[in-house]
């Protein structure tokens, strides 16, 4: 076997402390601490915590058109920062990610700026323009490098229309992801509804404006025998639905966001804009579901909905403000909160944020075996930081968490054997 050209000293990996063995990209071995090895680089990893390389398979890059907001090259460093080796960003640019040309372009972006990663992964619309009314050059966006199709942000209203681009999705070999939303049950909504929303005086959304495309999707899923995957699912009924679904084993997986594990509608008391986000965050009952559901596998991955906006947009009426959370930055973090709370193990972790994404978005494994890829992170468990803007490498700052300490930093990014991100602290 070849010598390292990286040693990774120092790191905690299956409940012992290992040096780890690069070379060629691709993990070598597990060495005892300190075993000699010819002349290469090394990187102490200071007792931090080994994972697999994330995959953020939801988010909003912004680049062409909304640049103020996020562009790919601020977007991937704040992936590359929150220990992502990939992320699948969605249609809803300006133009629309619904030509080949486009999506050369993302992908240019991408390879200039980060060359050695984190991975973009293109997801092409579903409609021309995210209308819904006239399938996309399908066909033309996975030739060009889509990884999965989606009218993400205007949900497809049409049934028929989203049968067949299911049917041509599964043709081409390409996930369909569905925002699953009524556009006229959801239409105006700030919030959820219920009792805050009245007192509030705000419109809310009904949990039925998700569930009812939720059961829609898995019926059409389950008549055609094919695959539907969908996004950042946030209430007990759709929760209910899925878990139906895969007893009969309608091919269907589905996602949900650490914010939709941590948090309820009352975060938006005060008409605090930067909990605004759609689908909205609801009832603590709903997080309960939420959190057994991905437990248990009824919801396959985690994801961010990384959705950055300007500080300008945020900062108006609530009625005015549009939905989101910057989430690259703070997605590990959140979602150690949960192991430490007893709600998820880090085994769940690598589950629901490297392993299963790989497979329902076929993307290289991110296995930590000798001879795979060497794709990790280390993740320093001990220490906490402060989410302040200048902490965020996003552009976007529109978190609930501004001014909170979370728990754990990633430390070191490595994608393919490249370091794409070490902090200072790691030497």
């Amino acid at each position: 076997m070849a010598g390292p050209d990286l040693i990774v000293r120092n790191v905690s990996w299956q409940d012992d402390m290992v040096d780890v063995w690069l070379g060629g990209g691709r993990i070598l071995r597990f060495a005892p601490l300190g075993e000699k090895a010819e002349e290469c680089a090394l990187i102490d990893g200071r007792g931090a915590l080994l994972l697999p390389g994330l995959i953020d398979a939801h988010v909003h890059l912004r680049e062409p058109g909304f640049e103020y907001k996020e562009d790919i090259a601020s977007g991937l460093t704040a992936a590359a920062g929150g220990g992502f080796r990939a992320v699948l960003a969605m249609a809803n640019t300006k133009p629309v990610n619904d030509s080949a040309a486009v999506t050369r372009f993302m992908l240019e972006q991408a390879a200039d700026t980060h060359p050695f990663g984190p991975r973009l992964y293109p997801v092409g619309a579903l409609s021309k323009n995210l209308a819904g009314q006239e399938l996309a050059p399908l066909a033309e966006l996975a030739e060009a490098g889509c990884k999965a199709l989606s009218n993400d942000g205007v949900p497809v209203a049409n049934a028929d229309l989203f049968r067949r681009a299911l049917e041509y999705a599964s043709d081409l070999g390409l996930p369909v992801i569905d925002h699953c939303e009524d556009p006229h049950l959801a239409a105006g909504a700030s919030m959820n509804e219920g009792r805050l929303s009245g007192l509030m005086g705000l419109k809310g959304q009904p949990v039925a404006a998700e569930s009812l495309h939720v059961a829609r999707d898995i019926l059409l899923a389950q008549y055609l025998n094919l695959p539907v995957h969908l996004a950042h699912i946030s209430c007990r009924q759709s929760v209910e639905l899925i878990a139906w679904a895969k007893a009969r084993d309608v091919r269907v997986t589905a996602e949900t966001c650490p914010h939709y594990l941590l948090w309820t509608e009352e975060m938006v008391k005060g008409f605090n804009t930067l909990a605004k986000v759609n689908p909205p965050l609801r009832r603590m009952d709903d997080v309960e579901a939420l959190r057994q559901a991905v437990r248990e596998g009824i919801i396959d991955i985690l994801v961010t909905d990384h959705a950055p906006h300007a500080d300008h947009e945020k900062e108006t009426p609530m009625d005015e403000a549009p939905g989101g959370i910057s989430g690259l930055d703070t997605a590990l973090s959140l979602s150690w909160t949960l192991v430490q709370r007893g709600i998820l193990s880090a085994e769940d972790l690598c589950r629901l944020w490297a392993h299963r994404p790989a497979e329902i978005f076929a993307l290289p494994s991110g296995n930590l075996t000798p001879g795979d890829p060497a794709s990790f992170i280390l993740f320093d468990t001990d220490a906490t930081w402060t989410v302040t803007p200048q902490a965020m490498r996003s552009k976007g700052k529109n978190t609930p968490c501004l001014g909170q300490d979370l728990p754990g930093r990633v430390r070191l990014n490595v994608v393919d054997g490249h370091v794409v991100f070490q902090d200072a602290i790691v030497s």
